[in-house]
């Protein structure tokens, strides 16, 4: 007799349909195919997802673009005043290059040292909304307070009216030998870079002072400019 054991094969599994007899797949969790009520609720689903998703992407472009124009305005606006004030104008050197175009003496006033100036420039009778050459300084005073100086050059009352802005002289007062005209408007409302003047014309130049210094400063550089006329 042989003691050989008889060998056994398995039958093989049949391999699960992936389909149902309508030729419908068949979805693994479910062990079934879908019914259409159930497709519509995971097509909606999935469309409700999608724009979720949309409306997250578009608050973080809007963020993005907000944080953007921010950081511009720093960059642009802020920036530049962290530069300090604005550098000093040597007022005399410019003047001294300006000479060289007008036959009419500029009044360069010498000031103290406590005085500065933002800005020196000749404007040509061409390119002046008036028709009327100019010659203009910027002043700073000691109580850093601003001063303008206009020396228009064969300047008449329109012209001086319009310096003004058509207000009217409080007065007159005299410095350095020479006759001012008082524009005290302090009391006005918003007077602002107007809120006093004073004007005199010698020869072809008529110089308005105006801003917002106080008398004792508007007397000091009236006194030094009227050395400066002829």
């Amino acid at each position: 007799m042989s003691d050989r054991t008889p060998q056994t094969h398995d039958k093989p599994a049949h391999d699960k349909p992936t389909h149902d007899e309508q030729g419908r797949p068949i979805v693994a969790e479910l062990g079934r195919a879908e019914t259409p009520d159930e497709i519509a609720d995971r097509k909606a689903a999935a469309s409700a997802a999608h724009r979720n998703n949309q409306t997250v992407l578009n608050l973080v472009i809007a963020l993005a673009a907000s944080l953007l124009v921010v950081f511009v305005i720093v960059v642009v606006v802020v920036r530049p005043d962290q530069a300090g004030p604005p550098k000093s104008v040597d007022w005399v050197s410019v003047a001294n290059d300006a000479q060289q175009s007008v036959s009419t003496k500029l009044v360069v006033p010498h000031l103290p040292k406590n005085w500065s100036a933002n800005r020196a420039e000749l404007v040509d009778a061409k390119t002046s909304p008036d028709g009327v050459a100019s010659w203009q300084i910027g002043f700073l005073t000691p109580s850093t307070q601003y001063i303008g100086l206009v020396q228009g050059i064969t300047a008449d009352a329109t012209w001086v009216s319009s310096q003004l802005h058509q207000k009217k002289p409080t007065g007159d007062a005299s410095f350095g030998g020479y006759r001012w005209q008082v524009y005290d408007h302090r009391l006005d409302d918003h007077p602002g870079n107007l809120a006093y003047a004073l004007v005199t014309t010698v020869g072809d130049s008529t110089v308005v002072l105006a801003g917002t210094g106080s008398d004792a400063e508007f007397a000091t550089l009236a006194t030094e400019i009227s050395g400066e006329l002829e």
